[in-house]
């Protein structure tokens, strides 16, 4: 058995109106080369203007990865030929980039998990090649869209724990509003660098590359293919080649070139883009603009009670989080709550394929009912029914609820003389209960429930029929 390292480069495109450095449009289209300006494609005379919103998410995005923020905003050059890139030079950030030394902290199988942020960067995106038997082709789309790149330190060691850590990233940048990281868009991406080493060694073994993984399951995929072949490698007494390889869609890595040695970009600061200070003023202003993060979430509803599964779901997203938060502030009840939320609300989005910003029943509404229930004023089953109706009709469910007068028969007296009808007009059943077979207990219920047309309150019925059968025994 061999010990797994693997560190992950995270590229995420930034929301924003334009490109990072030209006016062009930064919107996800198929067809190809619209949203192009002379500065995408690196024609004779060019000058980059930075964009402020990219600069602005990129700041908040390394502050809600707990980085070390730079004093002032610089823009470094760094120089490679490629056919994606046409200006043969890509602005990127090396001198300051905008985080350092961060940490992100999540669940893995339900044990914490803490990776180490070596740093955030910003930087503009390259072209995107299509390949065809005996050419390609260029797309300038994507030239200079805002590209955040992230990378961890070699403190990942499962390929469970790389998948949650992006599923994290990529909820973190939701919760932002920094990026959409659609990964089927190319919005994110990621290259994963893995090696296997023995447990008495001090030294990292040798590390192979996996360029541009779209898919978490493919990331999984890649780093299992990648611990079994290069376990036999090692097994046979070999060297592992250091190299860079593709996934394809069998699951198996495919060799592209090997990799010796480090790349000399020649780095040098931009000379087109002037530095700009960051002022603390600036700093305090962006960091308000965080919000309560998910994994802070799961925390807080786990000290409520809730459990993991229930807790993970409701922080997820953002938006159904801060209805739930909502939704506990207008009701005592944490438990019904997240009933109503996790399977009623979840439910009917699902359903309706909608954002939960629009669904009809407000937090409110939903308190309301919650509440009702609470107080036996309505049965649960005919609150969620109500629920369903209010969201089909657009109307609020109280006012469901007093159009028609429902309220749940609590009353013990009222509810004795239902159950001693459905017990005279049930006499199969009764010999079947007083043989043995109590579970028909529950079978009544369900008609004293059709009888008052879902009314009655569930539980003081089936308690007054226990009772009423127990006396013919």
């Amino acid at each position: 058995m061999y010990k797994v390292v693997i560190g992950l480069e995270v590229h995420c495109e930034v929301l924003t109106n334009t490109k990072n450095f030209s006016s062009a449009k930064n919107t996800y289209t198929n067809i190809p080369n619209i949203n192009v300006m002379p500065v995408d494609l690196g024609l004779p005379g060019i000058l980059p203007v930075v964009n402020e919103e990219a600069c602005r998410k990129a700041l908040k995005t390394a502050m809600a990865l707990n980085c070390e923020t730079p004093d002032e905003i610089i823009f470094d050059r760094k120089n490679y030929y490629y056919p994606d890139l046409p200006k043969g030079y890509q602005i990127t950030q090396v001198t300051k980039p905008f985080g350092r030394n961060g940490h992100v902290t999540f669940l893995v199988n339900g044990k914490e998990k803490t990776v180490d942020i070596h740093q955030l960067h910003l930087e503009e995106d390259t072209a995107s090649l299509e390949h065809y038997s005996n050419y390609s082709l260029i797309d300038y789309n994507r030239s200079g869209i805002p590209l955040m790149e992230i990378v961890t330190e070699p403190c990942i060691y499962s390929a469970d724990e790389a998948v949650a850590f992006l599923e994290t990233l990529r909820n973190i940048f939701l919760y932002l509003g920094v990026s959409e990281a659609k990964s089927d868009k190319g919005q994110m991406r990621c290259d994963v660098n893995i090696s296997l080493m023995k447990d008495t060694d001090k030294v990292l073994g040798t590390k192979v590359e996996m360029k541009n993984i779209n898919a978490f399951n493919s990331v999984k995929e890649a780093i299992n293919y990648e611990i079994k072949r290069q376990s036999e490698i090692l097994d046979k007494g070999e060297k592992v080649i250091q190299e860079t390889r593709r996934i394809d869609e069998d699951g198996k890595t495919y060799s592209m070139r090997e990799k010796v040695d480090a790349v000399d970009y020649k780095y040098f600061v931009e000379p087109n883009l002037a530095p700009v200070k960051i002022t603390k003023e600036y700093k305090d202003t962006v960091r308000k603009e965080i919000p309560e993060l998910e994994y802070s979430r799961i925390k807080r509803y786990l000290e409520l009670n809730i459990n993991l599964e229930d807790a993970l779901t409701l922080a997820k997203d953002k938006d159904i989080s801060n209805y739930f938060d909502e939704v506990i502030k207008n009701t005592k009840d944490i438990n019904l709550a997240v009933n109503y939320l996790t399977i009623v609300i979840l439910g009917s989005l699902n359903k309706l394929n909608i954002n939960i910003n629009d669904l009809f029943i407000t937090p409110t509404m939903l308190a309301n009912v919650i509440n009702l229930v609470k107080e036996n004023e309505v049965s649960n089953q005919l609150a969620k029914n109500i629920i369903y109706e209010a969201m089909e009709k657009n109307i609020d469910p109280l006012e469901i609820i007093k159009s028609k007068n429902i309220k749940q028969i609590s009353d013990e007296g009222e509810l004795r003389n239902i159950v001693k009808k459905i017990i005279d007009e049930s006499p199969e059943q009764v010999k079947e209960y007083l043989n043995g077979k109590e579970m028909v207990a529950n079978f009544l219920v369900g008609k004293v429930m059709s009888a008052t047309n879902k009314q009655a309150n569930p539980a003081a019925s089936l308690k007054l029929i226990k009772e009423e059968l127990e006396r013919m025994r």
